[in-house]
């Protein structure tokens, strides 16, 4: 093979080997493809303050999606008062807690959360409270809070995991992907 026709062909297989997407990207990615629907969850681990979590049914509507964003109401019981909204940034993801009041209002603790620091996987994804969610937390007397590190996992088409953690506290909350549940009505401060 002549020298030229040698290097084309590596130069050739170069240009078609696919680039590989950040793990936040194949995150994002699997997390909306569910976009416009609504699947129960169940508490799997918990402390004594989350026990009437466990009395109430708990859905999520991942109900709005775009390239950058996906929003997705919690709701637990009546209470439709908490949405978290996941957003793309240049270094990886960000998980905010929008907290309303039932006239749409928000609530003093509200666009709590953080970004991710790492790459994470395909999977799972962890957010470390951020600076401002810190100072939010101190502000209302919430010091426990400011080392709360917040965990998405995705086993795709099976199983959505929401996770808090911080010393003394160890809250999960699966959500079984394989099987639909009905949209429940808009969260708190959305008409539709």
């Amino acid at each position: 093979m002549p020298k030229q026709a040698y290097y084309l062909l590596i130069f050739t297989g170069l240009m078609t080997t696919p680039v590989t997407a950040r793990p936040q990207d194949d995150f994002f990615e699997s997390l909306k493809k569910h976009c416009g629907k609504s699947y129960e969850g169940q508490v799997v681990k918990h402390n004594k303050s989350d026990e009437s979590w466990l009395k109430e049914k708990k859905v999520i509507h991942i109900r709005d999606c775009s390239d950058t964003e996906i929003r997705i109401p919690l709701h637990v019981g009546e209470n439709r008062s908490r949405t978290w909204i996941i957003t793309r940034t240049d270094k990886g993801l960000r998980l905010k807690h929008d907290h309303r009041h039932q006239d749409g209002k928000h609530e003093a603790v509200t666009m709590y959360g953080g970004d991710t620091k790492d790459q994470g996987t395909a999977t799972s994804q962890s957010f470390p409270a951020d600076e401002e969610t810190k100072s939010l937390f101190l502000k209302n007397d919430l010091k426990v809070a400011v080392e709360n590190v917040w965990k998405l996992e995705i086993e795709p088409a099976k199983r959505l995991s929401y996770a808090l953690n911080r010393e003394a506290r160890d809250f999960r909350i699966d959500f079984d992907l394989t099987k639909e549940v009905a949209t429940p009505p808009p969260v708190w401060g959305h008409k539709k």
